[in-house]
């Protein structure tokens, strides 16, 4: 699962929805198990919205006890903790937002990718903690920064995805705890204090606006931190534990649980225990798969509690679910109470509503539905209705209020149509991503032209995602759509037939060897990918063994390499990403510089070095949240900017074809068959998704080899006698045979946006 970070016996059926998968009798295309349980046995912002910090009424008990005590008999405790709750916040933002006309008066029925596009289509996609800013200054008011606005414009940039700010972590007693999983365990909609004020984010909002960009935010509809609603619903208080998919295991069972040392306030269950469990009914059980699988640490996606005394004096153990890391309890989205539901759709009003942002991103949204399967068989929870109908109410109810949403949903290609086709707006491209990196390790693009060629047969258009470099994450190989749904699929490739999960296998080793095989720093993070940055990737491609052997004499050839990424990714529909990292060229840092981070096994620290994109701090050797300043091979942004030869520089003439000849909301209608290895051809129609439009047609023409190619262009797309130009320089460079075909030679690396002219009609004789 690509994140940093990443429900229920049944009370009654499920929700159905107008035009979702699955109503009217009609089951679309959702997979369903092949036997069940049951079968077994027999798109206006409204006006800003401020949430109310007050406790008001409640059932605490008021008994007299030790105001110093944080536990449920303290009235003071438990009302400091509903201060904070996520959950009243929500409470209070609906009841502002309820009977306003403002919900009236957008669509909000269907995802609309070209919409969302228009409003921005070049994502900057920051990282929190590994900005450098000015001594004192906040991450915030450094992102509201009019000079690194006025550079982004320069370069095309549109858009900011600030990445999580709110707090996050969990409580402990009456203190905080930092946050486990890169602040995506989030505990609050208050903007943490580490990273500024929302008066700065705001600010950020209205300094993006007059530059014509826009910011977007996060939610996590999947699960939050430990926070004040886990704490309240650990103590059974109200309806807080209808949040979570936890069960109260009565104390006469409380033997089946292991044992929670001191210290701690939980401990993963392992399999033998959560097989017991759920033969006693408790639990579903095993779920399809276990992420960030680490023996002796998560060997199971369950947790038990230690015992929690409550504001009614019982105590109580629960078994909880978290298909993440042990303090990102999992939201429950069918629990009467409804509870979960209301505490993500009032985080996400308080972002797009009191802090001003245009669109957010939905993290780990593919898990919002789970259910006992036939017996012996894991627990279902890939590509549940459930999930459908839970993303269809949120991305419904942001674009009720004017936003848009993207889904970072690493499944097969059908759950990434099926959810998208009434969920989120936009998806983020795990179909292409390790597909590129893949064909830039071996120099060959086949693996890479399959994924596209298969993404287009199912469904999954390139104009729906978000086509993204390096972000926060690893570069995710878990190639989810070959390994599991069509694990017995066959697949030609490397001119033989081979399944879809010896597939997987093949492209895994082929990563891991080039990228890790023998360059000392890029890792292995965990079963999911590898840890590194778009640079470092390159340097593992061209044979550099350690950092300190990358010189400047490799830069050049590193940096064209980095183009032709960012023009394949630039150069088809879709919106284009990249982070700061990206833009400065940042290396990985070396490991001992973050042991202490590395020591849990999340070797992702690596990459997310700090870094300075506008030089206002030169000396600084660290970021302010203490992240270690990695090596930057490009420089800062008014630096390249000032080279026509810099990364940023051509950047911006990659993104100026763009923008010139609108392939954001084009339509991509062949991947045709390459007479070199290492070439890629994007076949397009500009016609912003109106198929009967006059429109001309575009070719993305890509070498991913280290050496010059020349070859051969075809298509039955193409229009013979058709004039082919090139975009950037207006050179004719021939036109299309009789065959629909044209010749091309590109540089290594070298990537060219073509435009073709179709021929004048022939006149007939009677004209």
């Amino acid at each position: 699962m690509a994140r940093d970070e990443q429900p229920e016996d049944l009370y009654t059926a499920p929700i159905t929805l107008p035009g979702a998968a699955g109503t009217d009798g009609e089951d679309g295309d959702l997979d369903m198990p092949e036997i069940s349980y049951d079968e077994q046995r027999y798109p206006a912002r409204p006006r800003r919205l401020r949430p109310r910090d007050q406790f008001r009424g409640g059932s605490v008990r008021r008994n007299m006890t030790d105001p110093r005590k944080a536990n449920g008999t303290n009235p003071s405790y438990v009302e400091w903790l509903v201060r904070q709750a996520m959950l009243k916040d929500a409470d209070v933002l609906a009841r502002q937002l309820s009977g306003q006309p403002a919900m009236w008066r957008n669509p909000y029925a269907r995802p609309d990718a070209r919409r969302a596009i228009a409003t921005t289509d070049v994502w900057f996609t920051a990282y929190p903690i590994s900005l450098i800013t000015r001594p004192g200054q906040s991450f915030l008011a450094a992102l509201g920064d009019d000079a690194l606005w006025s550079a982004f414009e320069r370069i095309g940039i549109t858009a900011i995805h600030t990445g999580p700010v709110k707090r996050a972590g969990g409580i402990e007693g009456w203190r905080e705890t930092p946050s486990v999983d890169g602040h995506f365990d989030r505990i609050s909609t208050s903007i943490d204090p580490a990273f500024g004020t929302e008066e700065e984010f705001r600010a950020l909002c209205d300094v993006a606006d007059t530059h014509g960009g826009s910011v977007i935010d996060d939610i996590v509809p999947g699960h939050t931190g430990k926070g004040a609603d886990f704490r309240l619903a650990e103590m059974g208080y109200k309806d807080y534990p209808g949040i979570y998919h936890m069960v109260e295991i009565p104390p006469e069972d409380w033997h089946l649980l292991p044992e929670v040392p001191e210290g701690v306030d939980s401990v993963n269950l392992d399999p033998a225990t959560e097989h017991e469990l759920a033969e006693q009914g408790y639990i579903i059980g095993a779920l399809q798969r276990v992420i960030f699988y680490t023996p002796g640490v998560k060997e199971t996606n369950w947790s038990a509690t230690a015992p929690v005394i409550g504001p009614d004096g019982r105590t109580r153990r629960w078994v909880y679910l978290h298909y993440f890391k042990q303090g990102q309890p999992s939201i429950n989205w069918l629990d009467p109470t409804f509870a979960g539901m209301r505490l993500v759709i009032g985080d996400a009003l308080h972002s797009l509503g009191e802090l001003g942002t245009s669109a957010l991103r939905l993290d780990a949204n593919g898990f919002l539905g789970v259910e006992k399967s036939a017996e012996g068989l894991p627990a279902w929870s890939e590509g549940h209705p459930l999930s459908h109908a839970a993303n269809h109410i949120i991305a419904g109810m942001v674009r009720k209020v004017g936003g848009f949403t993207f889904q970072e949903l690493n499944l097969t290609m059908e759950d990434i149509r099926d959810t998208g086709a009434v969920g989120a707006d936009l998806s983020y491209d795990f179909i292409g991503r390790p597909g590129y990196h893949h064909a830039l390790a071996t120099g060959q693009t086949e693996f890479l032209r399959l994924a596209l060629t298969t993404s287009l047969e199912l469904g999954v258009a390139p104009v729906q995602l978000v086509h993204g470099m390096q972000n926060h994450d690893e570069l995710t190989y878990e190639l989810v759509h070959w390994a599991t749904r069509h694990g017995d699929d066959v697949y030609r490739f490397r001119g033989r037939e081979i399944s879809g999960s010896d597939l997987a296998e093949e492209v895994r080793a082929d990563l891991t060897e080039h990228l890790t095989g023998t360059a000392d720093y890029n890792r292995v993070f965990t079963q999911n990918g590898i840890a590194c940055t778009t640079t470092s990737l390159i340097a593992a491609t061209r044979g550099i063994a350690r950092l300190d052997d990358v010189s400047d004499d490799d830069i050049p050839l590193i940096r064209d390499a980095h183009l032709l990424l960012s023009a394949y990714n630039a150069w088809q529909p879709g919106v284009f990403a990249l982070s700061g990292w990206d833009l400065v060229g940042m290396l990985t840092i070396p490991a001992d510089e973050v042991a202490d981070l590395l020591s849990a096994g999340d070797t992702r620290w690596i990459e997310r070095g700090a870094h300075d994109l506008l030089d206002v701090d030169p000396s600084a050797t660290r970021s302010a949240a203490g992240m270690p300043r990695g090596r930057s091979l490009y420089g800062s942004l008014p630096a390249q900017l000032d080279d026509p030869e810099s990364f940023a520089s051509r950047l911006s003439g990659i993104i100026d074809l763009r923008r010139e000849y609108g392939i954001a909301s084009a339509t991509q209608v062949d991947i045709p068959e390459v007479a070199h290895a290492g070439m890629l051809v994007l076949v397009h129609r500009l016609d912003d998704g109106n198929p009967s439009a006059d429109a001309a047609m575009q070719v993305t023409v890509l070498n991913f080899s280290a050496e010059p190619i020349e070859g051969t262009v075809r298509s039955e797309q193409l229009v013979p006698q058709s004039e082919v130009v090139d975009a950037a320089s207006g050179e004719t460079l021939g036109r299309v045979d009789d065959l629909q075909s044209f010749s091309v030679a590109l540089p290594a690396y070298g990537a060219t946006f073509l435009v073709l002219n179709a021929p004048e009609p022939v006149a007939s004789a009677e004209d």
